[in-house]
C-alpha cells in the first residue's frame, strides 16, 4: 500500500510538471487550430453568433468560438472562446460572459493565460499606448487602440464615451506559473460601436469559477474518481512488480498508470488559477 501511494505521488508529480510546462502548449495549439477552423466555417456560413445565445435561444456553450483576436505588436493570433473558466482557458483566451462581445457598445473583457497552455497573453504587458488590437466577430472586424497598461493600484483610464466600445485584456502578473495579481490592458475602439443583446449574467451573478485568478471546483467528483483509478493502477503495478517481473510490469502496466495520471493531472490543473 505504501509503495503504491509513493508510486502514485511520484508519477502524478512528474505528469503534472510535464502537463503544465510542455503538454499543455501542444494541447492549446491543437485546440486553437480546431477552433479557428470552426470559427471560419461559422462566419462563412453566416452561423456565427453575435450574442450570448444560439438561434434557438439556448445559452451559448462554454468554449464556443466567438471572435478572432490579433495583436500585431505581439505576433498574437488567437480564437476567443466563450467563458473564462480554467477549463475553457486550456484552449485559448476566453470572453467574460457578463460583458458584451468586442465591438459592441460597452466594455468587453477577455482573459488569457500568462504561462501555461501556450501562455497566449505572456507578453501582454509589453503593449504600449497606441498599439493596435483587432477583433473579428460575427458583426465584422473592429480595431482598438491601447490606452493604458495597468496593474493593481494603478489609476483607471478615463471613462469611455457614451455609446463607445472598450476592450480590456486581462492576464496574470508575477512569476510565470506563480501569479500574484493581474495585468489589464485597456483599448478603445477606433470607430463606431455596434449593438448587442443583453448578457445572461451581471458582474454579481457571474460564477466564481469565471472570475480572474479563480479555479474550477465543479469537477471534484471526477477528480476523486480518477484518483481512485490511479491508486488501483499503482497498486496493481506494485503487485505485478513482485509476482510477475519488472520488465513485464513496465511494458504492460506502465502506460496505463501514466495515462490515468494524465487524466488526474488535467483535473488538478482545473483547480489552479485560470490565468496561470
Amino acid at each position: 500500500m505504501v509503495r503504491a501511494v509513493l508510486i502514485m505521488v511520484a508519477v502524478l508529480c512528474l505528469v503534472l510538471l510535464l502537463h503544465v510546462t510542455l503538454l499543455s502548449s501542444l494541447q492549446q495549439q491543437a485546440a486553437q487550430r480546431q477552433a479557428y477552423a470552426e470559427f471560419r466555417r461559422l462566419v462563412a456560413t453566416g452561423q456565427a453568433v453575435a450574442g450570448p445565445t444560439t438561434e434557438d435561444g439556448a445559452l451559448l456553450e462554454l468554449g464556443a468560438p466567438v471572435a478572432h483576436l490579433e495583436i500585431p505588436r505581439l505576433g498574437l493570433s488567437e480564437v476567443v472562446l466563450e467563458g473564462t473558466t480554467s477549463g475553457v482557458l486550456f484552449d485559448g483566451p476566453g470572453h467574460r460572459r457578463d460583458t458584451p462581445l468586442p465591438g459592441q457598445v460597452g466594455t468587453s473583457v477577455v482573459l488569457g493565460r500568462r504561462a501555461a497552455f501556450g501562455g497566449p497573453f505572456s507578453s501582454l504587458d509589453h503593449l504600449r499606448s497606441g498599439d493596435e488590437v483587432s477583433v473579428t466577430t460575427a458583426q465584422g472586424r473592429f480595431v482598438f487602440r491601447v490606452v493604458s497598461v495597468r496593474r493593481a493600484g494603478d489609476p483607471l483610464p478615463p471613462p469611455r464615451a457614451a455609446g463607445a466600445a472598450r476592450l480590456v485584456l486581462v492576464t496574470a502578473s508575477g512569476t510565470p506559473y506563480l501569479p500574484d495579481g493581474i495585468v489589464s490592458v485597456d483599448a478603445d475602439l477606433d470607430g463606431a460601436a455596434v449593438g448587442g443583446a443583453a448578457r445572461p449574467f451581471s458582474a454579481s451573478s457571474l460564477p466564481d469559477s469565471e472570475r480572474a485568478l479563480s479555479g474550477d471546483t465543479s469537477r471534484l467528483v471526477v477528480l476523486l474518481l480518477w484518483l481512485q483509478a490511479l491508486f488501483v493502477a499503482s497498486l496493481l503495478f506494485v503487485v505485478s512488480w513482485h509476482r510477475w517481473g519488472r520488465a513485464q510490469t513496465w511494458l504492460v502496466l506502465g502506460p496505463p498508470v501514466v495515462v490515468v495520471a494524465l487524466f488526474v493531472g488535467d483535473e488538478i490543473v482545473r483547480l489552479l488559477p485560470n490565468l496561470m
